[in-house]
């Protein structure tokens, strides 16, 4: 883990660090990380970010800047929300496809 966050950190160094940049680990591997004085120093200034996160919605709200989403009892997820917007292009597309079978079984 320490080699490929500290080559990854080469990389965006030499691309040149924007703040933005950084790397998504589990959290129960942060107690494990041995990283070299110079990642550590860009952490600690902000210029390089280490992520540990519990859980995939916690990196899918990293990755992406918006909430995962939890369902209601229904499950549905509220508007505003990553997983929202999921279901919503999944039921597009499962009308289209019933539109299409209905299609086929009449020219059929």
């Amino acid at each position: 883990m320490n080699e490929k966050i500290e080559g990854h950190f080469l990389v965006c160094q030499a691309l040149g660090l924007t703040g933005e940049q950084g790397v998504i680990i589990p959290a129960g591997n942060v107690d494990d990380l041995m990283l070299t004085e110079q990642v550590a120093e860009a952490v600690e200034a902000g210029k390089f970010h280490i992520w540990a996160v519990e859980t995939v919605e916690e990196g899918i709200e990293i990755l992406t800047g918006m909430p995962a989403g939890s369902p209601d009892q229904e499950g549905n997820y509220p508007e505003g929300t990553l997983f929202h917007l999921v279901q919503r292009r999944l039921a597009e597309l499962r009308e289209r496809l019933k539109a299409e079978e209905k299609e086929e079984e009449e020219e059929g």
